[in-house]
């Protein structure tokens, strides 16, 4: 993670602008945490650096929540901010932070929210879960040209490695996505997939909850998958075969085929680690078959009633709220100037959470620095915090 470690700072007027980030607004802390954050826009993007004071000094680095890709636009948002603060700078980690290969690509990165509003329906999808180096989706972009591919990663380095092989490559029909995979099915429309590929993904075996295959998945991508389509499970972990083979045999009617140790077109540098040590590669294929109702996908998440109150404080309650399918977590709270307030929060669903900011003020409250994928968890969170923080 890029950040600054600093002997102290001076907190500055803002709007203050350094190069293409603006520094919006400083934010104190008021309850649950002793750090500061502080609102950035870099170009159009907005997000949060979080500051940290840690045995008499400041550690300075970008809201994990918020983050911006790629890295050097956290580089330039940290740099910018020591020079407006005149930070005593003890040791930094981002000198070697610089603009790639992948720079040139990210055009092909999309947020999720774009995925929401302009999901590529013109021609057949298929999809990589945890693509981790590429070299898989590399080559199948390359080897189905008329295909329109998207990447779905959580790790960073990965993301930007791909981006960059899009670039000295010149592949143009691969998109990239960090986000949740399990989440990102529900936004994908209906019957346009034709394969899915979940290979050697993480086995969680002490957190089983926390895996991507799940009867929810399931029949996320029945429902996604064109008749003829596929969903492709590759594993190494004989334990997770065993529980994912388990949930596909417990559906009411399904077609599998299941192999072991056959060589595929492409391995990744971690399968071909495994086949030296003589490890067992299954293999699970579920065929779609189905022809699925059109899904409608859409919410606005905007606060009808919600608007700074100094009362506001007094009952923020950060013991989380349970409810049947869904779950509301207020957690720190942070002032801004004489009336506004930050509130960081979790929400939605018990197995894949939201986590996010909510800034209020005297016209009115948003989510910061995005709202919400309109999940149907997300839905009903929603309403119970504008209960919750109004009153």
């Amino acid at each position: 993670m890029p950040h600054i470690v600093a002997a102290n700072y001076t907190p500055f007027e803002t709007p203050a602008k350094r190069g293409e980030c603006t520094y919006l607004w400083h934010a104190e802390p008021l309850i649950g945490t002793k750090e500061r954050l502080v609102g950035v826009r870099y170009g159009e993007e907005p997000f949060l650096l979080r500051i940290k004071p840690k045995d008499g000094r400041y550690i300075i680095k970008a809201d994990k929540i918020t983050r911006p890709a790629p890295l050097f636009k956290v580089k330039e948002a940290l740099e910018g901010f020591c020079e407006l603060a005149a930070c005593e700078r003890i040791s930094d980690n981002i000198s070697t932070i610089k603009p790639s290969h992948a720079a040139k690509a990210q055009e092909y990165r999309k947020s999720v929210e774009w995925f929401v509003e302009n999901f590529p329906s013109e021609r057949e999808v298929w999809i990589e879960v945890g693509f981790g180096s590429g070299r898989h989706l590399l080559y199948q972009a390359k080897k189905h040209p008329k295909v329109q591919f998207i990447g779905i990663e959580i790790h960073k380095p990965s993301i930007e490695q791909l981006l960059g092989q899009i670039a000295l490559q010149g592949i143009e029909n691969i998109l990239v996505v960090d986000y949740d995979a399990r989440l990102f099915l529900e936004l994908v429309p209906s019957n346009i997939v034709g394969k899915i590929f979940v290979h050697f993904p993480v086995p969680w075996d002490k957190k089983p909850h926390r895996r991507v295959i799940s009867a929810s998945f399931i029949a996320e991508a029945r429902r996604v998958l064109k008749p003829g389509g596929v969903l492709e499970l590759r594993t190494d972990s004989e334990n997770y075969f065993d529980y994912a083979f388990g949930l596909f045999m417990a559906e009411p009617s399904i077609e599998l085929e299941v192999t072991k140790n056959v060589t595929p077109p492409v391995a990744s540098k971690y399968e071909e680690r495994w086949r030296r040590l003589g490890k067992d590669i299954y293999d699970i294929r579920m065929i779609g078959r189905d022809v699925s109702p059109k899904k409608e996908v859409g919410f606005d998440f905007a606060f009808e009633r919600l608007r700074y109150d100094p009362k506001i404080v007094q009952r923020y309650d950060t013991s989380p709220k349970v409810y049947d399918d869904h779950f509301v977590h207020l957690q720190k709270l942070y002032r801004i100037g004489e009336d506004r307030l930050l509130a960081e929060l979790s929400f939605g669903s018990f197995e894949r959470p939201t986590h996010g900011y909510i800034l209020i003020g005297p016209d009115g409250a948003d989510y910061f620095a995005k709202r919400p994928i309109p999940t149907g968890a997300n839905i009903k969170a929603h309403q119970k915090i504008e209960e919750l923080l109004h009153g």
